[in-house]
C-alpha cells in the first residue's frame, strides 16, 4: 500500500492542481461558470487526499524549507492577503463591497414580489402570466400574492416557480 501512496501522490497532486488551476482561471473571468464551479469545488476537495500524501511522502525536504526565511516570509504574506478578503466579512464592515452576492439579493426581490409586480419583468400581464403558469400545472388563486406563498401552495419552491416564469417569458 504504501508503495502506491508513494508512485501515485505526486501525479495526482500535479493532474488535480492543474485542473483547479484552469477552472480556477475560468471562474475569475467568468467563463462558463456552469460548468467549471462543481469541478473546481469537488476536484479542489480531492486534491487534500494527495497533497497529503505528497506531503507525507516528502516530509524530510519540506522540513528544509522551514530552516529559510523565504517560507516563513511566504507563508505569512499568503495569511496577510487572505485576511485582507476575509476581514469585511469578519468585521461586518461591509461598507461598499462584499455582502450577499448581486444575484442572490436580486433573486430575494423577485420571490418576495407578487406575481402582479413580477409580471412585467417577464413581458406578461398579471393575467396572461397567471394563465401562462396554470398551463404549465402551477395554480394561481391571486396575482396579488407572493410567488413565495404561491409556489408554497403548489408544493414547489421560489426556484421552481421563477424556473418556471423562465420558461413562459416572452
Amino acid at each position: 500500500m504504501g508503495k502506491l501512496f508513494y508512485r501515485w501522490a505526486t501525479p495526482f497532486t500535479t493532474g488535480l492542481f492543474i485542473v483547479s488551476l484552469i477552472s480556477g482561471i475560468a471562474l475569475f473571468f467568468h467563463w462558463g461558470s456552469q460548468y467549471f464551479h462543481g469541478m473546481h469545488e469537488w476536484l479542489s476537495m480531492v486534491l487534500i487526499l494527495p497533497f497529503l500524501f505528497h506531503i507525507w511522502r516528502n516530509w524530510r525536504p519540506l522540513t528544509t524549507y522551514f530552516r529559510h526565511p523565504a517560507m516563513y516570509s511566504a507563508l505569512a504574506v499568503s495569511l496577510v492577503a487572505s485576511l485582507a478578503f476575509a476581514w469585511p466579512q469578519l468585521t461586518g464592515n461591509l461598507s461598499g463591497a462584499g455582502g450577499p452576492p448581486p444575484q442572490r439579493v436580486m433573486f430575494q426581490l423577485i420571490e418576495n414580489g407578487t406575481l402582479a409586480q413580477i409580471a412585467p419583468l417577464a413581458g406578461h400581464t398579471p393575467q396572461s402570466l397567471s394563465a401562462a403558469l396554470e398551463e404549465k400545472g402551477i395554480k394561481v388563486a391571486n396575482a396579488d400574492a407572493k410567488l413565495t406563498a404561491i409556489a408554497s401552495e403548489n408544493g414547489k419552491n421560489s426556484f421552481d416557480l421563477v424556473s418556471v416564469i423562465g420558461q413562459v417569458k416572452k
